[in-house]
Parts: structure tokens; sequence; C-alpha cells
């Protein structure tokens, strides 16, 4: 099968390429300003994204649920979730877009804090715990160093960009939801989901992840189930699932590409595959999105 285009949401963000950049820095008004202050439903493959804002209000919208806040307030944006944000006129603040691979790299060693990469969340004021001055400078640091051409450039950017990761991962606010925090009980869950991230559009057999953290199938589906109730391959398949909703949700992308998207070289076979996790057929879900009888994910 000829590879599939990825799909994604048709927004096109503000980019400043540059071969030696790892990482993208820019402010809040360049694509405010830009965008009339609305920025429309998208998503990163890949990518995280850490968004501070100083001054103003926003809506964050972050896979359909709705998050209204006042400055000081940040927002950390998962690979795959679907986003927007409505910002009132004059808003200030950073962002940067950061590869999730230097990230998984830089946390391997920190799980408790690794298993947060892979949620979404919205920090306001009281989770700062007055730290928004802190964070305010990481982010000044990066930007200047952005902007910059110094030697070990590259390098400098990566390790501001772990710190302002790091700043985040550590005022996570309120209590992680109940999946995370089975997950952040059990070390090996946490490996086994950060290797879905990477790996799901292969459809690659429990074997090898189980290989990968050098444990039996067995093993990894018993853990699996003791933290979170559903074994190692209901955990990839709900994994899939969300990635087909939110596709067939946020694009317009036929169900045979979103089929190829997600690594199913049987579009037929896809079809059954949704149908048998969702309880409906993929046309079936647009159908009941478009009449209000199911919620985007």
């Amino acid at each position: 099968m000829k590879p599939a285009t990825p799909i994604a949401v048709a927004f096109r963000e503000v980019r400043h390429f540059k071969p030696e950049d790892c990482l993208h820095c820019e402010s809040v008004e360049v694509r405010g300003r830009l965008h009339d202050w609305t920025i429309p439903a998208h998503r990163h493959e890949g990518l995280h994204q850490f968004q501070l804002l100083e001054r103003g209000r926003a809506t964050a919208t972050l896979d359909n649920v709705p998050h209204a806040v006042q400055a000081p307030a940040a927002f950390m944006l998962a690979p795959g979730c679907v986003h927007a944000f409505d910002y009132a006129p004059d808003c200030a603040g950073h962002q940067v877009t950061v590869p999730t691979a230097i990230l998984h790299q830089a946390f391997a060693g920190s799980p408790a804090l690794a298993e947060r990469l892979a949620v979404s969340f919205v920090l306001r004021d009281e989770a700062m715990g007055g730290d928004a001055a802190e964070v305010q400078a990481m982010f000044a640091r990066l930007s200047a160093e952005f902007e910059g051409a110094a030697r070990g450039r590259m390098e400098a950017l990566r390790a501001h960009a772990v710190l302002v990761a790091a700043w985040f991962l550590r005022h996570a606010a309120g209590e992680p939801p109940a999946e995370t925090r089975g997950a952040l009980r059990d070390t090996l869950v946490q490996r086994y989901r950060s290797l879905l991230e990477l790996h799901l559009r292969r459809h690659l057999p429990l074997g090898f992840y189980a290989e990968a953290l050098k444990v039996t199938p067995d093993h990894l589906s018993r853990a699996c189930r003791a933290v979170t109730g559903q074994s190692a391959l209901d955990l990839l398949h709900e994994r899939l699932l969300l990635e087909a909703r939110r596709l067939l949700a946020y694009t317009d992308a036929a169900v045979l590409d979103v089929a190829a998207e997600l690594g199913f070289a049987d579009a037929a076979y896809f079809s059954r595959f949704f149908a048998r996790r969702a309880g409906i057929s993929p046309l079936g879900y647009r159908t009941a999105l478009q009449s209000g009888e199911a919620l985007r994910p």
C-alpha cells in the first residue's frame, strides 16, 4: 500500500524554518495578531507545546473541553491533542514547540514526570504556587537564545526547553486523571504507554513491547490490568480508537484515508475494529457527531 499522507487539521502555524533549529519559539502576540486572536482547532504530531499567558484572558479548548483562564496561566499540549485558542485582544505571553523525542530522552530516568508528558493540562495561577515569574524568566532566556546565533545554540536551546518542560511537569495541577494516577504507581505501565506513543501506527504485536520492556507478555498484561483495569492489548486498542475518533471528528478525511493514516492496510478491517470498540461504524460516528448525538473526543 502507498504510504498515507499524514492527516491534519487545515491550519498552518507560524514557523521560522532554520536548518539549525531544533525547536520553535515565539510570542503569543505573533500568531494572535496574525489570526485576529483566534487560533482554529489543530494538533501536533510528535511535538509538545508549552505556552505561558502573561497578560490578558483566553479560552483554550483541549480535545473539545474549554478552559477559560486569566493570566498568569500556562498550558502543556501533548502530541495528538486537538486544540484551539480564543485570546482577548492584546494578550501577551510565550510559547515553545519541542520535538517529543527530546523530552522522552530527557525524562527517561524520571518515570513520574515522563508519564505526565502523555496528558495535556492547564495550570492556573493557584497551581503555579507563585512561581509564574520563574517560568516567565525561563521563557525569556529561551527566546533570547532562539533569536541569537551564539556557538552551541542548538545545545543551549535543548537545555532551556527541558528546564521549561520540567517546570510544567512539576507544577501539573491537581490530581491526575484516574488512568494516569494508576500509571504513576507502576513504572512498567508508564514505559509501555510511552512506547505506544512511539509505535502506535506500526501495529506491532504485544511481544514486541514486552521484549522492549524486558518482561513477558503475560506479565505486562497483568501489570496493566492491575493499574488500569484493562489488559495491555486493550490499552493499545483504546489508544488507536481515540486517534481514530479524533481524525473522524476534526478532519474531513475519508474513512479509507483515516484507516491508512492509522496503519490499517484494509479499510474494511479498520471499520470492523472501530465498530467493535466504539459500538458504531466510522461513518455512523461522524453522522452522530453532526446530529449532536455523540461528543467530540
